[in-house]
Formats: C-alpha cells, structure tokens, sequence
C-alpha cells in the first residue's frame, strides 16, 4: 500500500503542476483552486509513503514521477518540443526511478 500512496503522490504532483499552468498565474479560480487541492493532497499522500518508506527513497521517487510525468504533460498537452538528447536522459530519469526502487530493498 505504501508505494501506491508514493505512486499517487507522484501523478498528483504532476496534477497539480499542470493546473497551475492551466491557472495563468493564478487568474483562473477553477485551475488555481485543482492546484492547491492537488497539492495537498499530493503531500497528504507522500507523507502516508514516508511513515513506511525512508525519506532518501520516497522523496527522489516522489520528484521523479513528477519530473517525468510533467515532461510527458507538457509534450502532450502543451506541444513542448524537445530534442532527442532531451529524451535520452528522460530515459535515464526514468530508469534511476525503477533502480531506486528495485535496490531499496522496501
């Protein structure tokens, strides 16, 4: 249960960082209200991983889902572009996240 909770605290970082972009500045209530419901509630739920995970393990783990998960949102959603060297170390991110949890032995 716990890396369920780390796993939800992750897309809801990535919720919440989507809407405030969808906010503009703050000017849209319904976007700025899902940010900073998103964020307590993302650090509601990272906070249930760290009663059972090391923080050095959850918090990496927490900001990585949410790096990768924003980059993923940003490509989609927001049409970023980035180069194929970009792409390359998202990979890397991605497999430091899975090693982290593969070799932490939780």
């Amino acid at each position: 249960m716990t890396w369920l909770f780390l796993f939800i605290a992750g897309i809801l970082e990535v919720a919440w960082a989507t809407t405030m972009k969808l906010s503009q500045g703050f000017s849209h209530l319904g976007y700025s209200l899902a940010t900073v419901l998103g964020m307590i509630l993302s650090f509601l739920f990272l906070e249930l991983a760290v009663k059972h995970l090391p923080l050095s393990l959850a918090y990496p783990i927490w900001t990585g889902i949410g790096a990768v998960g924003s980059i993923i949102v940003g490509v989609v959603l927001f049409k970023d572009q980035l180069s194929l060297l970009t792409w390359g170390f998202v990979v890397l991110l991605i497999i430091g996240i899975i090693g982290i949890k593969f070799t932490s032995g939780h």
